[in-house]
């Protein structure tokens, strides 16, 4: 079984519900798929074991049998090489590592060359949670290899809980694809809602089973999301309170199962929820 764990826009919640997810299963991986930013190792305090280079495909020009034809540049949909009179100047940033450029080169003056854009870490807690966590390097603008990286690790027959970046855009798209099941993680506010709504759309469209989970439950007596769910058919698993105690431990790197014990339960029953649903589904 895999969950992924994602939110229109960040600071809904979106960490809190994966980790506590996860302590109330144990048996479990957990993929922290934010790459730009991951956190989960605050709360899940893993013992780092292994490390491993995340690197990519990019073009290395032999300048001595190029003969600045510019093939190279026009094959290239991202612009990633660009065609002067009397030389090939290549952006890194904007390669996609998709060898167009190699294929076309009619002097085989192309040949590979390694990128490093991130790392991964592999680790356990001490509850026996297996842990993976995606790092990109500064100022690197491809997410998508990391994060393709630590799904990689993703093991047969586990429970795995996969936690999305924020947002709606492709690192989002890749984590959710491939998994059983997408937790949306929202909040009762108009900027939650539209953001919802938004991220709705995007895993109908990959065809994965979803439902709503609030967080902030109560805060301002917004009920737009909950009237926006009714109407869609989409079903509200579970709502978190809005709750200084929680909030005093989070900021705190405390896990809400950690304060509050008996919620647990509540997190043991939603993945029977979505079990169900899965098979149903199927």
């Amino acid at each position: 079984m895999k969950i992924s764990v994602a939110s229109g826009k960040g600071g809904t919640g979106k960490t809190t519900v994966a980790i506590n997810l996860a302590l109330s299963l144990q048996e479990c991986q957990f993929l922290d798929c934010d790459v730009e930013e991951p956190n989960a190792h605050i709360f899940l305090k893993p013992k780092i074991e292994t490390t491993e280079d995340i690197t990519v495909y990019n073009p290395l020009i032999d300048e001595e049998k190029c003969t600045k034809c510019g093939l190279c540049a026009e094959a290239c949909e991202f612009n990633s090489l660009v065609a002067l009179p009397n030389n090939i100047i290549f952006f890194k940033e904007l390669c996609m590592s998709c060898k167009a450029c190699e294929f076309v080169c009619p002097e085989d003056a192309i040949s590979e060359q390694r990128f490093s854009v991130g790392e991964i870490s592999i680790g356990k807690t001490h509850d026996s949670i297996e842990f993976v966590n995606g790092l990109l390097d500064i100022g690197i603008p491809r997410g998508i290899p990391v994060i393709q990286a630590v799904k990689s690790k993703i093991k047969e027959n586990s429970i795995a809980i996969l936690d999305a970046p924020p947002g709606n855009s492709c690192p989002v798209i890749e984590t959710i694809s491939e998994t059983d099941y997408c937790i949306l993680v929202t909040e009762p506010t108009p900027f939650g809602l539209y953001d919802l709504t938004i991220a709705v759309e995007v895993v109908r469209i990959l065809g994965t089973p979803f439902g709503v989970i609030i967080n902030r439950d109560g805060l301002g007596g917004d009920l737009s999301v909950e009237e926006f769910c009714e109407k869609e058919g989409i079903p509200i698993l579970m709502k978190i309170p809005f709750d200084k105690e929680i909030a005093k431990a989070y900021s705190e790197g405390i896990a809400l199962v950690e304060i509050k014990p008996e919620w647990k339960k509540q997190f043991q029953d939603l993945y029977a929820e979505i079990e169900r649903s899965v098979k149903n589904h199927g």
